[in-house]
């Protein structure tokens, strides 16, 4: 809005205050705002799959010492995650579903799976495995 200057400068118009944002300044604003939300959003959910699998390849880990202190102790593998006595973190158990597949032998052998969730952001992201020999698969994950 303008209006007139009455100092006596010969009639000059002068802009008045203005006292808010113009309506391209917001759009220009919730652009830049939508830029960066599209390019930080996948970011942040890979760094959330990452965190999640790091979870579940640790409880793996310590499932398998477990299994290595079993066979010491009673010459076989344990074949459920119950008889190792470790139970499940909640934050495992909510995105993978874990299990042991033993086998006699000679020599005894032990594979342990954890299995993403279907309708999970871990889902896309593959099972894991650890076996007796310590192989863990797939080898670009761990």
């Amino acid at each position: 809005m303008h209006e007139l200057n009455v100092n006596g400068d010969g009639g000059a118009w002068r802009r008045a205050a203005q006292g808010g944002f113009t309506l391209i300044e917001l759009l220009v604003a919730m652009v830049i705002i939508g830029i960066l939300a599209a390019v930080a959003y996948p970011a942040y959910t890979s760094q959330v799959v990452k965190s999640n699998r790091a979870a579940a390849q640790a409880y793996l880990l310590d499932l398998a010492q477990r299994e290595t202190q079993y066979l010491a102790d009673s010459r076989s593998y344990a074949g459920t995650v119950a008889q190792l006595n470790l139970p499940t973190p909640d934050a495992v158990a909510a995105k993978y579903s874990i299990a042991i597949a033993t086998q006699d032998g000679p020599p005894p052998t032990f594979t342990i799976t954890a299995m993403p969730l279907a309708g999970t952001n871990q889902q896309a992201d593959g099972p894991l495995t650890i076996d007796n020999t310590g192989l863990k698969t797939p080898a670009g994950k761990w």
